[in-house]
């Protein structure tokens, strides 16, 4: 997983593995944020887990996802999962998971994409329905590869952010483990830009 924030995705991911039947294990937790919670919360896990702070890399995106993607394989890494994580890639880690990113955004795609302050945007749009919504990430695509998963939430009239976002948080936990799930398995086939779920 590549993370940013508070580690609340992680957390789901980490509850669904737990289920015996779960085809899937988070094996590595990078960031681009060290002193994020997310992180702490993989070390509590004892996961391994790793900052790549840009600085330590001239500023160059392309050699820390090089050396962020070699050290995701090398953990066994099979599939890679964005929950949070406030940063495009770039070819390196694009090249090293083809088809195999997940991408998480707290919006119903595409609307409201290509920002971290989906939630504010949509409630000041006035928007009466929101969401989230788990894709593919395709490259050159900020937020607009292929749509896996969604789930509508409500836009009630005396939200604020915050109290909006913490009903979109509901259904991320419920989807993006399902979506991890479908991937694992090979249960997702593409049909043009249409991401369709078969038997495995």
């Amino acid at each position: 997983m590549l993370v940013s924030g508070r580690g609340s995705n992680l957390r789901a991911l980490l509850e669904a593995e737990r289920q015996s039947d779960y085809p899937a294990q988070v094996v590595a937790v990078a960031t681009n944020r060290a002193g994020c919670p997310a992180l702490a919360l993989a070390r509590e896990r004892q996961l391994a887990s790793r900052s790549f702070p840009i600085s330590e890399y001239g500023g160059s995106l392309e050699r820390r996802d090089q050396e962020m993607a070699a050290w995701l394989l090398g953990r066994g890494a099979r599939l890679l999962v964005l929950a949070g994580y406030d940063r495009i890639l770039t070819d390196p880690l694009l090249s090293a998971f083809p088809q195999r990113i997940l991408n998480l955004h707290n919006s119903l795609l595409p609307a409201f994409a290509g920002t971290m302050h989906a939630v504010e945007e949509a409630l000041a749009h006035g928007v009466k329905i929101t969401g989230c919504t788990v894709h593919l990430v395709a490259p050159e695509l900020v937020d607009g590869g292929p749509i896996v998963l969604q789930a509508a939430v409500e836009v009630r009239d005396d939200d604020t952010s915050a109290s909006l976002l913490e009903r979109i948080h509901q259904q991320e936990w419920r989807i993006l483990p399902e979506a991890v799930r479908l991937l694992s398995l090979d249960q997702l086939r593409m049909d043009g830009r249409r991401v369709v779920r078969v038997a495995s």
